[in-house]
């Protein structure tokens, strides 16, 4: 029996281009070998355009491997320009990193950032990740994001106390001071 396909009636993907940064070719060798910045969550829907995307640099990626625990459903197989790419997964690897395996290359490392990152905070993991022999891992340049993070929004708020209470307006004294306290030209303390 033969059955015919009409590709009129077959539903077209369109893939998003993949978000890389990739580090520049180098005898530095870093624990990262870029970073990808998926558009989701489904790595069906993903993989397909990375894939493509490295095709050209690395060569046919043949496996990858992530961690289940970022992935809301870890297919066993993914369709990738005409063949197989095969998706394995390990609880211990570190949740936020891709392996990439490629019969011509090796072995590739990517930092994942998650999908609902800001955009600032994105190119600023990117650019960490493409550093040539980095020895940054991935969930230490996670950590360190989310400690800037939390540092900026601290700052801000250090900021509006500090704008809040005055400012610098101290006596000599130590004692807090309205702001006519400050010097007057040619008259000095009030």
């Amino acid at each position: 029996m033969t059955t015919t396909l009409d590709r009129a009636t077959q539903p077209t993907v369109v893939l998003r281009p993949a978000r890389l940064s990739l580090t520049p070719k180098t005898a530095l060798a870093g624990r990262l070998d870029g970073a990808w910045w998926p558009h989701s969550r489904d790595l069906e829907a993903e993989l397909p355009a990375l894939a493509a995307a490295l095709d050209e640099t690395w060569g046919r990626i043949t496996r990858v491997s992530v961690t289940p625990s970022r992935w809301p459903v870890v297919p066993r197989t993914v369709a990738v320009a005409g063949h197989l790419l095969h998706v394995g997964w390990f609880t211990e690897q570190d949740p936020d990193k891709l392996i990439l395996l490629s019969y011509t290359v090796g072995r590739w490392d990517l930092l994942v950032i998650p999908p609902e990152t800001e955009p600032a905070a994105a190119a600023r993991l990117m650019a960490a990740a493409a550093i040539p022999g980095s020895v940054l891992a991935a969930g230490v340049l996670m950590a360190n994001e989310a400690a800037i993070g939390r540092g900026i929004r601290d700052a801000s708020r250090r900021e509006a106390t500090w704008e809040g209470e005055g400012g610098a307006c101290i006596s000599p004294f130590g004692n807090p001071m309205g702001r006519t306290a400050l010097p007057l030209s040619g008259n000095g303390w009030r």
